[in-house]
């Protein structure tokens, strides 16, 4: 999962990352409206958009209407100080998808961020199956026949990538734009290596993770 937070209080930033990337989600921050915009503009691999609406240069609701105006499907998250039904309105009719007043329980948030991108993905539940590969979204446990796989994080996001796109083509671009923040150095050639050490724990029964050459990786079910 890729989130952007578009927050400037920067303790809750801080928080809002330290939550988020120990549930596993690669997180990217940005401290005002106009950079919001850009980076929605520039970057299509998000998964969802955490919203402060009250932020320095470009107000929350301004980005919110940029960003459906582009045809924009991505799932908004809105946080503000303002726990007016007005302003719950009016997010959400430009376009937030959720809406949380502050203070609020991280543990919400992560229950809420889940939920949003489960909508995203068209379902209702915290498990993607796979024959008999299932990966607990909220537990962050993968398991075959229900038998626990033990993965690492970066293989435990990269299985996610994958289930998420089961049957399609993956490119290792694609994969770098996933799992990866901004500044965060990762080779094509590690891409591989992680894909490498996932085939040996899930290729056991009827799953595999077909390359490819020169395109990507694509995870199939092998018909018995």
């Amino acid at each position: 999962m890729r989130i952007l937070i578009a927050e400037d209080d920067q303790v809750l930033a801080d928080a809002l990352l330290r939550s988020l990337r120990t549930s596993g989600a690669a997180v990217d921050h940005v401290a005002n409206g106009s950079q919001a915009d850009t980076a929605l503009m520039t970057h299509d691999e998000f998964d969802l958009l955490i919203l402060d609406l009250g932020l320095p240069s470009l107000h929350g609701i301004e980005i919110l209407k940029r960003l459906r105006a582009r045809g924009s499907q991505l799932p908004v998250l809105v946080l503000t100080a303002a726990d007016s039904v007005e302003e719950r309105v009016k997010g959400l009719d430009h376009g937030a998808d959720d809406y949380m007043a502050k203070p609020f329980s991280l543990q919400e948030l992560e229950a809420r961020v889940r939920a949003l991108t489960r909508r995203g993905m068209g379902t209702t539940s915290n498990a993607i199956r796979h024959g008999p590969l299932v990966y607990d979204q909220a537990g962050r446990v993968a398991t075959i026949d229900g038998k626990m796989i033990e993965l690492s994080a970066r293989e435990l996001g990269l299985l996610e990538v994958l289930l998420q796109r089961a049957g399609r083509l993956v490119s290792k671009d694609q994969l770098v734009d996933r799992l990866c923040e901004w500044g965060e150095e990762v080779s094509l050639n590690a891409i591989e290596v992680y894909i490498h050490r996932l085939r040996k724990k899930i290729e056991k029964g009827p799953v595999r993770i077909a390359t490819v050459r020169g395109l990507g990786y694509c995870l199939e079910k092998i018909q018995g």
